[in-house]
Parts: structure tokens; C-alpha cells; sequence
């Protein structure tokens, strides 16, 4: 990340997060999978997403994390109402929007905004820059004070844009002013959640950090709740007030940054720390812990039983197989730390005695590559 991009001092929810603007209960997305001939019929599904839990409250950012495929693109589709839930419940600010139709959902589109992962596939080439921030005004039927011309000229400003720019087209842009016309365009209509889907994962390294600075300053500016979807820890700690860890589509912890990247509890999160590279000072190159995983994340299509990490986890047990763990708070946790795991790690990130290594052929290869060394004779 740039250097422009620092950590700030540690926060939790505002207060006006105590209000909660999202609530998603027992979230569901199965799609369908056909076969057969000459008739083709169901022969089952992949489960993107399946049964969860997650709040949002009023002016908070909350990350969701995890590896790809494991169901957090789908997630926010749904809340937005971009794709229908196969079962659950999405409440928005007390209205139940999980099946509503079109125009039950009219009112609520409009607060609820979405900023896509590509700024190249999801602006049409064939419209200027203030055709495209302007469309969500007209669609709406909204007329701001000033008109929409000058309303769209603001937001570009907003976001870091030249006015001038208005009659541009996508083209003419590179990745990240793309990215923050996209911004912009969610902006128009005010909402009061945005669902930001890996808002920088197709970015240069360079740019990265002025999106996430100028996403920040919207949140914090305009009061607006995100949904803040990522794979990169350091940008999601960063910006996000609270963070929700997802493995093969189920939610496994949940709880405000400090305690996520600080005192995780459940396996997978350990493993998922353990990964992000750090730049050592000093000596403290050894005090973290370092867990290597085996093999890929399940297909989603059949999922293990129980808990469905337990097929990469260190600490499984019958028990794994056999009961799926709930979603609870741990003896020691603070409030709103919740954990999905029968047996959980210590609430600590400190370097084991010998590092968790599932592979036993990376652990063969790292053991006969370190008797070659030590038995090659020193050079003079």
C-alpha cells in the first residue's frame, strides 16, 4: 500500500451505529445446477451462500473478508437485491425488503447503493461521465436544486474529478478515476448504505490507497453505513469499524477490529492473519505465528458436514464432523465477538513453538531443503 494510507487510531462503532440500519438473519443463495438428457433436471447446487448472520449499523463500516469463491461478491448482490435470496431474512431499517417486488423496492434503491469491483465493465462505453452519474437521478425522477448538471458536477469534484470532465467518456480514464466516477455514481441519489465489492482489488498499488482515503472520507462526511467487501487485511483494518471473517459461504467470526486482527479465536482467522506480510522491525520478525494451510477450499457444491473448515483445521475432532458450531460469544470475548468453532485458539497471535504446517509434503520438502543446507560446506 502507499505510504499515503495509515492506520488510524483505533475506534469502535460511532454511536450512531448502535442504531441498526441492515440486519441480515439466516442469508441464503443456492444456485441451481442442471443435467441429464434429453431432460434436463436439478442434480443440485452450489451453495454460495449459506445461512448468514450480520448487522450493519447506521454510519458503520463493516469488512467482510475471506477467501475467493467463499461467497462474499454474492452476499453483497443480495443485500442489494441484485440477485433473490433462496431463503433468510434481509430487514432494512425495520422494513422486510427479503422478496420485495419492484415496486416495493423502488423507495429503497435508492438508499441503497452498490460500487462494483471492475471500473472497467461496469461503466457503459457508450455514455459520457455525466450520462452515467446522471442516470440514477433520472431513473429516479429526482431534480436536485441547481439541476442534475450541476448536482453531477459536484460529485465529480467530490470524488477528486475535474468538472470539466463531464462530457468525457470511460475511456479516457484511467483504472482509478474510473473507479471514483463509480463512487460518484453511487453517491448521486444519497444513499444511506453502500455496498462496496472489492472497490480497489483491480487497481494498481499506487491508487489503491486514494480510493480507500476518499471511501473513508465519504463515510466519514456524509454519515454513509458500507458494507466494505475485501481479500487484502490491511485495507479492510484500515477502514472498516467492525469485521465479519466468511469461509465456504457461513460467516465464522464476527467482532470490532481490534479484536478480529488482535484476539481472533476461530482457526481460520489465525490462518488468515498468519498470511498478511509484514515488514519486520527490529527483531520482531519471529514473534508472529505462521500457519500454512493444506490443499483448496471445498466445492461449494458439497460442502463437509459440520463445520466446514474442519477439513483444513488443526484442531478437529469427531465433534467437528458431527455438530456445526454455532455462532456464538466466547467465555473472555468482548461484546459483539462472536465465534463459530467447538474448539477454539487462544486469543493471541504470538509465534507458536513450531509452526502449523497441514501440508506433509511442503513439510518434507522445507526439512530435506534444510539438510541440504546445513550439510553443503561453508564457503571460504
Amino acid at each position: 500500500m502507499s505510504d499515503n494510507l495509515t492506520l488510524p487510531a483505533q475506534q469502535g462503532p460511532t454511536d450512531a451505529s448502535t442504531e441498526t440500519l441492515l440486519e441480515v438473519q439466516g442469508l441464503t443463495k443456492h444456485f441451481p445446477i442442471y443435467g441429464g438428457f434429453p431432460i434436463k433436471r436439478k442434480v443440485g447446487a452450489v451453495q454460495a451462500v449459506d445461512g448468514v448472520d450480520l448487522t450493519v449499523g447506521v454510519g458503520e463500516s463493516v469488512g467482510l473478508v475471506g477467501e475467493s469463491g467463499c461467497g462474499k461478491s454474492t452476499t453483497g448482490r443480495l443485500i442489494t437485491r441484485l440477485l433473490e435470496p433462496t431463503a433468510g431474512k434481509i430487514n432494512y431499517m425495520g422494513q422486510d425488503i427479503t422478496h420485495a417486488s419492484r415496486r416495493q423496492l423502488a423507495p429503497v434503491r435508492s438508499e441503497i447503493q452498490m460500487i462494483f469491483q471492475d471500473p472497467y465493465s461496469s461503466l457503459n462505453p457508450r455514455q459520457t461521465v455525466g450520462s452515467i452519474i446522471k442516470s440514477p437521478m433520472e431513473v429516479n425522477g429526482i431534480e436536485p436544486e441547481g439541476g442534475q448538471e450541476k448536482k453531477v458536477r459536484e460529485l465529480l469534484e467530490l470524488v477528486g474529478l475535474n468538472p470539466e470532465h463531464y462530457n468525457r467518456f470511460p475511456h479516457e480514464f484511467s483504472g482509478g478515476q474510473r473507479q471514483r466516477i463509480g463512487v460518484a455514481r453511487a453517491l448521486a441519489l444519497n444513499p444511506k448504505l453502500i455496498v462496496a465489492d472489492e472497490p480497489v482489488s483491480a487497481l494498481d498499488v499506487s491508487i489503491q490507497a486514494q480510493v480507500v482515503n476518499l471511501l473513508q472520507k465519504v463515510q466519514q462526511e456524509l454519515g454513509i453505513a458500507f458494507l466494505f467487501i475485501a481479500h487484502d487485511l490491511a485495507i479492510v483494518r484500515h477502514f472498516s469499524q467492525r469485521v465479519a471473517v466468511m469461509y465456504l459461504g457461513k460467516v465464522v467470526e464476527v467482532g470490532d477490529r481490534d479484536s478480529i486482527y488482535n484476539r481472533p479465536r476461530h482457526p481460520y482467522t489465525h490462518a488468515l492473519l498468519s498470511a498478511v506480510p509484514e515488514v519486520a522491525v527490529d527483531d520482531e520478525a519471529g514473534d508472529k505465528e505462521r500457519i500454512r494451510l493444506y490443499g483448496d477450499v471445498p466445492s461449494p457444491i458439497s460442502p463437509p458436514s459440520g463445520c466446514r473448515f474442519r477439513t483444513r483445521c488443526w484442531k478437529a475432532q469427531d465433534k467437528c464432523a458431527s455438530e456445526e458450531p454455532p455462532l456464538l460469544q466466547l467465555s473472555g470475548n468482548r461484546d459483539g465477538h462472536l465465534t463459530a468453532c467447538h474448539f477454539p485458539e487462544d486469543p493471541t497471535t504470538e509465534a507458536r513453538a513450531e509452526d502449523v504446517v497441514l501440508d506433509p509434503a511442503l513439510k518434507a520438502l522445507e526439512k530435506d531443503t534444510a539438510d541440504d543446507t546445513e550439510s553443503k560446506p561453508a564457503k571460504d
